[in-house]
């Protein structure tokens, strides 16, 4: 139960917690259902279940779409590849570009957890009218759009808006007194 204080409290922190344990909360039937019995970590489950409706994506798209950074992206694509759960082709139109696709084992295994991730989501929004959803995913797009932003040199406004400020530790303070 609310107390009263936390009823009324819409600061942007109070939002910011809400949605981090919505993000928690939404998480649970994949870390109790799925990852543990298909040894399959969070990130190569974000993945595979993208790869599965969006095929032959490369490596920059998934984390785009995903908003994982490319490091992670790398790390859950190689070990989909160990576990034989999706091959890594070259595009012949763009012998640069890599893209991603399902195996056969993989594509058994998205369509164990597709129907999983589908109640999910209909149980998620369950609770909203057609025009409440409609209405959430658009403040969500528009929440995405300004996480996603970036200046002139291509930095994300986010992140140069939200860096920590730097602060003299309490020995490099000493030593400039003692200096």
């Amino acid at each position: 139960m609310k107390s009263d204080t936390e009823a009324t409290d819409v600061s942007a922190t109070r939002v910011l917690q809400e949605v981090l344990k919505l993000s928690n909360k939404l998480i649970a039937p994949f870390s109790t259902y799925l990852e543990r019995q298909h040894k399959i970590s969070l990130n190569e489950f974000r993945l595979l279940m993208l790869i599965g409706r969006f095929p032959a994506l490369a490596s920059h798209e998934l984390a785009d779409m995903t908003g994982v950074n490319p490091m992670s992206v790398s790390r859950a694509v190689a070990a989909l590849v160990k576990h034989g759960r999706v091959v890594v082709v070259r595009d012949n139109a763009n012998r640069r570009r890599k893209t991603i696709m399902l195996s056969d084992k993989g594509r058994k295994l998205y369509d164990v957890m597709q129907p999983q991730t589908e109640k999910v989501a209909n149980y998620f929004v369950s609770a909203l009218d057609p025009d409440e959803l409609q209405q959430f995913s658009t403040m969500i797009g528009k929440l995405t759009q300004a996480l996603e932003a970036e200046d002139e040199q291509g930095r994300s406004l986010f992140m140069e808006h939200t860096r920590p400020v730097e602060t003299a530790s309490p020995r490099s303070r000493g030593a400039v007194r003692n200096a």
